[in-house]
């Protein structure tokens, strides 16, 4: 009688479900990572061939971000944007100026510039204040009224520059040409409230005899650099230069 072996007991038999639950794990991540790394707009028919694979009942399809809807759906239109007011274009800016001033502009009263800021008015000192002075004459109320009349319809910011020549000055009032472009400025913008333009969109600048037009070399060039610009802004240059009323701090 043949002796009786002893079963031999192998202690290596977790090593096969060990790779099964590798390789299940494997699998798993691998499909995480080509979800996320394909087409978002293939992955309902992936889910699709996935649900067929295990039998599992269809579902219906919801909206998935950054997926693109199928051809078939209703299209639904964007709320439409609404357009900024200080946007204004230009052309519209200069028709509506040529319009209401072309008697001014007509006459030399007004001269009517477009520069990278927007759109100027320059106004000479013959038609806004008496040499040396920054009251306006009465000549220069009635242009400056028909002027605000006609920047109170519009929603651009507005600058007021004050200019003179090169020919020095020195009052009991004005000690240079500093003081007396600045005073002619801020004198315009008061009127300007006073006619009824609403203080935040306007500001005030003066130059002295820094930014001429002309060659102070002769009469005509110096009558021209005497003059005060209203520069009616255009949304590029407010937004770039002008500070935000709700951006100014209360001391």
């Amino acid at each position: 009688m043949r002796p009786h072996r002893a079963r031999r007991v192998s202690h290596d038999r977790w090593v096969i479900p060990y790779a099964d639950f590798v390789t299940l794990l494997f699998a798993f991540f691998t499909a995480l990572y080509a979800v996320t790394a394909m087409d978002a707009s293939r992955l309902p028919s992936m889910a699709e061939g996935m649900r067929a694979a295990i039998g599992a009942d269809a579902v219906e399809p919801t909206a998935v971000a950054g997926t693109v809807p199928p051809a078939n759906a209703e299209a639904v239109a964007p709320p439409p944007v609404q357009p900024d007011p200080a946007s204004r274009e230009l052309p519209d800016v200069r028709e509506a100026l040529a319009r209401e001033l072309g008697d001014d502009l007509a006459a030399g009263r007004l001269e009517l510039i477009e520069d990278r800021r927007g759109l100027v008015l320059a106004i000479p000192e013959a038609f806004s204040f008496e040499t040396g002075s920054a009251e306006l004459s009465g000549v220069a109320a009635a242009l400056m009224a028909r002027v605000a009349g006609v920047l109170k319809a519009l929603p651009n910011a507005v600058r007021i520059e004050g200019h003179t020549d090169d020919t020095p000055i020195h009052t009991p009032r004005f000690t240079s040409n500093w003081d007396l472009s600045t005073a002619r400025a801020t004198e315009v913008v008061a009127f300007f409230i006073a006619a009824g333009l609403t203080p935040d969109r306007l500001s005030a600048a003066g130059y002295s005899e820094y930014h001429p037009r002309s060659d102070n070399g002769t009469p005509e060039g110096r009558a021209r650099n005497r003059r005060v610009d209203v520069v009616i802004l255009n949304p590029a240059t407010t937004a770039s230069e002008e500070p935000a009323p709700s951006g100014r701090t209360t001391p």
